[in-house]
């Protein structure tokens, strides 16, 4: 009997004693379930992610592995402030970037020589990973790691000794600091020019956590704990399957394609419910110049309605600067969207509210749809074996004005709504479509115009089992308003041949200090990869400044690049020409200059 079978198994077998103890039987699950551990994880809801390392620093994204471990020099680092700040914020837990590809180690890695250990920090007595581990028990928030296994450092990656000496990393963050939550495993490997490729032995990598760690859930692009969204936005799909077909794909260049990660998969093989991570800021990293671009209040509940309301965790990245701290933007930004939220969802509009459905499984009050009211997680709703359609009318009793409508399947029995709508009844007793949506999963929030009814009610229009359903509540978002579409593309910019460079003409000879490149929005069109930068002060004769040069990570998060020079050049024009893009033929420039 497999880890993961076991655990499930056990889990329902708790559940259902105590629901269904004697008359008519439960629903028997349907396809894949959550585990334990993975139905816990997914009611956290949101999390924090905190990038900080070398990077910091140096304002890059990914670090070269040759950095002075000196670099790294916190002057104030305060991990109680950071766990201060997320519990303040409504987060369960901290995830922290303990090695990123630099493979510098926030904490002193005997099987490494690019560590705290090494460095200035504390004379080397240092470790981030305790301080942090101690902090979120101190405060009540569980504690996660993420470990990158591409390592620009060490000398044994690329062959195949450099397994082991990730395993032994792994072992040594995972074996000495308490429970941990979640284990992030980034699929990048050796990406860039002449970039060394390491075969990954991941099942020795899950097998280290599980033995260490068994009740973790394991991030990648392919689980097997949760998966990723398929973009670094924050946003999941319309559609939304907690469910994925694994077999053929691998974290990093073979995972499934980003349509399957964003949807999941309908009658997927295995339980990977999705996680959207996204930055407060443009970049994973803290940077002063982003001091200003700190994502709005409307930005961020827009991502919390497509993360949270589509059946995803919310993996919000809050960096600390240079000093070791939240900076004081962005944690004033997250108080703001606490507040908000807490405004959002502090009354529920259904309380009160009376509910009859056309279909109660075997009649019993046990499984009567006035379980989707209350506030207990293991009461539900459910229909009768082989009723695969049904509606639930919700009487509130008086007029009621609302925008948000929350519903939630009970998913320890799997996820089993593929199609719904919700209408209102007006004051003329005629029932309006308010509503139409694809899957439920966990939690979903609809958005609607404002709306005001005495009764709403639920179709469930397609599901793979009989209905099961556990929440419902209606809310009132006064802050961000109707309707807004989020995540739809800008088509602002153009979008050009991946054979054309990109030309700058100044007018007039100036000296610049780098240069900055903005694909369109969501890297629509496709966003270059690697390019040749050259200048010229006539136009005639070039001089060649980078060549096969990175934008690093700028497929999973287009956003602007900036580019700082080692000097200051004297240039009127500059040419940068894409080697490589992400689309086939096409890249989209939404802007290119120069820094000063």
């Amino acid at each position: 009997m497999t880890r993961n079978f076991a655990n499930t198994l056990c889990g329902l077998l708790a559940g259902s004693a105590s629901l269904c103890s004697c008359g008519t039987d439960a629903p028997a699950p349907y396809g894949p379930v959550p585990t334990p551990a993975q139905l816990e994880w997914q009611k956290m809801e949101t999390n924090m992610f905190c990038h900080f390392g070398p990077n910091t620093f140096t304002n890059a994204e990914w670090g070269t592995g040759q950095e002075d471990e000196n670099v790294f020099n916190p002057t104030a680092m305060d991990c109680r402030q950071w766990a201060s700040i997320a519990k303040a914020a409504g987060m369960k837990g901290i995830i922290i970037t303990a090695k990123h590809h630099d493979g510098f180690c926030l904490w002193p890695n005997p099987v490494s020589r690019h560590t705290v250990a090494q460095s200035s920090w504390k004379d080397g007595k240092g470790d981030v990973l305790r301080e942090l581990s101690d902090a979120c028990r101190e405060y009540g928030l569980k504690f996660g790691v993420y470990i990158s296994p591409w390592d620009r450092n060490d000398p044994a990656y690329g062959t195949d000794e450099y397994n082991e000496v990730f395993r032994q990393t792994l072992s040594s963050a995972l074996g000495n600091y308490g429970p941990v939550f979640e284990q992030w495993f980034d699929g990048a490997c050796g990406e860039g020019p002449n970039g060394k490729v390491q075969v990954y032995d991941w099942d020795l990598y899950h097998g280290t956590v599980y033995d260490l760690q068994p009740e973790a859930v394991i991030f990648s692009d392919v689980g097997p704990g949760c998966r990723w969204i398929g973009n670094e936005a924050g946003y999941a799909g319309e559609t939304c399957w907690s469910t994925l077909d694994t077999a053929g794909f691998a974290p990093g260049t073979a995972a499934p394609a980003t349509e399957s990660l964003n949807s999941g998969n309908p009658g997927g093989e295995a339980w990977i419910p999705g996680e959207a991570d996204v930055s407060i800021r443009p970049g994973w990293f803290y940077k002063d110049s982003e001091n200003d671009k700190v994502k709005t209040l409307s930005e961020l509940l827009g991502i919390y309605y497509a993360s949270v309301g589509r059946n995803s965790l919310l993996l919000l990245n809050v960096p600390p600067d240079r000093r070791g701290l939240i900076c004081g933007t962005d944690s004033l930004r997250l108080m703001e969207f606490r507040s908000a939220l807490d405004k959002i969802f502090a009354e529920d509009l259904s309380d009160g509210a009376i509910a009859e459905a056309t279909s109660v499984r075997g009649g019993s009050k046990r499984f009567e749809a006035s379980n989707i009211l209350d506030d207990n997680y293991d009461s539900y709703w459910a229909a009768d074996d082989g009723v695969n359609e049904a509606s639930i009318v919700v009487s509130l009793g008086g007029m009621r004005t609302f925008n948000r409508i929350m519903l939630q399947e009970y998913i320890p029995f799997g996820q089993r709504v593929a199609e719904f709508s919700v209408d209102v009844r007006d004051s003329s007793g005629t029932w309006r479509r308010a509503a139409e949506a694809t899957t439920i999963g966990y939690k979903r929030i609809l958005l609607t115009d404002r709306l005001t009814s005495d009764a709403v009610r639920i179709n469930i229009e397609k599901s793979f089992a009989c209905p099961v359903l556990n929440g419902f509540g209606l809310y009132m978002d006064e802050i961000t308003g109707e309707t807004e579409g989020w995540d739809e593309p800008d088509d602002s910019g153009n979008v050009k041949k991946s054979s054309e460079p990109l030309v700058l003409d100044l007018g007039k000879t100036v000296v610049a200090e780098g240069f900055y490149y903005t694909p369109k929005k969501r890297g629509s069109g496709g966003c270059i990869i690697s390019y040749d930068l050259e200048f010229s002060t006539d136009g005639k004769t070039w001089t060649g400044m980078y060549s096969d040069k990175l934008f690093e990570n700028i497929v999973n998060n287009p956003v602007r690049q900036a580019v700082r020079f080692s000097e200051p050049v004297e240039l009127r024009y500059l040419r940068l020409t894409p080697l490589r893009t992400s689309a086939e033929e096409t890249y989209g420039v939404s802007g290119f200059g120069i820094l000063k």
